[in-house]
């Protein structure tokens, strides 16, 4: 393994915003308050955001049992939800849309 395994998560959401500040990941999912989270010696992350896109979070890492279990928690911070599509999702990622309510007569 030369170059390490690579997960990408897309942050799908208004207002949704991801920074890297050495190695401690700040996140704004929508909460009342940003999301510190502290990543580990052997995972590297590079937040990008451009105009008009949404964010994406890149994780790196030589170890694949702990790249997914980072990769994991940061998604279980804010699921998907399958009425709008927003929250954390894995790039490429298809989520299951559900139908809303229907105006009845």
């Amino acid at each position: 393994m030369s170059n390490g395994l690579e997960k990408k998560l897309e942050l799908v959401g208004v207002g949704y915003k991801a920074t890297m500040a050495g190695t401690i990941l700040e996140l704004a999912l929508g909460y009342s308050h940003n999301i510190f989270l502290a990543l580990p010696a052997e995972v590297t992350a590079t937040a990008i955001t451009e105009k008009g896109k949404n964010p994406i979070v890149t994780l790196t890492s030589i170890d694949k049992q702990l790249l997914g279990q980072v990769a994991a928690k940061i998604r279980s911070l804010r699921k998907v939800e399958p009425y709008k599509g927003k929250g954390v999702r894995f790039v490429g990622e298809q989520i299951r849309r559900k139908a809303g309510k229907t105006a009845s007569k």
